[in-house]
């Protein structure tokens, strides 16, 4: 299983909602999580629309959008390699 490398630890977390609950309230917080995941959905929108427009331009141009294929397989190959490299000295979780 791979772990996500955080650069805040559970302690420094605990303290951050600590300090969070200490200055909005427990009654504000869920409204501060509602408007913060409204936020993240409206940008996330924005970003889907904006990569959908210049996909469509780039199309109607005659330029080829499918590169993610070529980038996925290179990324497949260097995995590959790193394994086989590294294959005698990687250790056992």
């Amino acid at each position: 299983m791979y772990t996500l490398p955080l650069f805040i630890s559970g302690a420094e977390i605990a303290f951050i909602m600590f300090i969070l609950v200490m200055v909005f309230g427990a009654d504000k917080i869920p409204d501060i999580a509602r408007g913060l995941g409204k936020g993240m959905k409206a940008i996330r929108n924005a970003s889907n629309d904006i990569k959908n427009e210049i996909q469509k331009s780039a199309e109607k141009q005659g330029i080829d959008t499918d590169f993610t294929k070529d980038v996925r397989g290179e990324i497949d190959k260097v995995k590959e390699d790193i394994e086989e490299i590294t294959g005698s000295v990687k250790r056992n979780p």
